[in-house]
Formats: structure tokens, C-alpha cells, sequence
């Protein structure tokens, strides 16, 4: 469904660590929410339990939680962590966006 590089693994468990959430207990919720430049926008928050209705897989050692609207839009999609002389974040690349714009995390599909 998704991928978690080992890089991108790695700063999400500095923000684990940061916020006092264990990988047993917490882990990091990706998801797509309507907005951003493009008509969708990407969003990563580190959650201390899955909701209910979440898909839960493991990746790299973390706990990656995904709701059920979400998952349609990330399958196969990408997630990385570069550094560059204009700054560092999450990068993703998804098969699925059909298009976007400059700010990379903004999509269409």
C-alpha cells in the first residue's frame, strides 16, 4: 500500500521520540485531505493509537495507520525524507496523482 523509506523511517522516529509516543503504543497516520493547490493535500501526524476503522501495517519498524478514504488515493505511494540547499521534509511520490503543483504536497487524481 504504502512505502516508507528508510530515511523518512528514521526522522519519523525522532517525531515519535519527540512527542513521548512508543512504536508499540503509537504510530504515524498518513493521510489525504480535500484542499491544498491541486484539490488534495497530503498529511502525516504521529497519533498515539489507530481508530477503529484504520489499516494498520507495519513498515521499517513503524506502526502506519490509514483511513479507509485515504487508502484510495496512497496505494503505492512513495514516502521519503530528503535534504537539499532549499531545505529539508517529506517528499511523496504517489502513481496515482494525475498532476500537482510546486509546493509537492498538493495533488490531483
Amino acid at each position: 500500500m504504502v512505502i516508507l523509506t528508510p530515511v523518512a523511517a528514521g526522522e519519523v522516529r525522532k517525531f515519535m521520540e519527540a512527542e513521548g509516543v512508543t512504536a508499540e503504543q503509537g504510530g504515524l497516520r498518513v493521510s489525504v485531505m480535500p484542499g491544498g493547490c491541486s484539490g488534495f493535500k497530503y498529511g502525516l501526524v504521529i497519533e498515539d493509537k489507530s481508530a477503529d476503522d484504520d489499516l494498520t501495517i507495519e513498515l521499517e519498524g513503524i506502526k502506519v495507520f490509514v483511513d479507509p478514504f485515504s487508502a484510495q488515493y496512497l496505494s503505492g505511494t512513495t514516502i521519503d525524507y530528503v535534504t537539499s540547499m532549499q531545505g529539508s521534509g517529506f517528499t511523496f511520490k504517489n502513481p496515482n496523482s494525475t498532476g500537482g503543483c510546486g509546493c509537492g504536497s498538493s495533488f490531483s487524481a
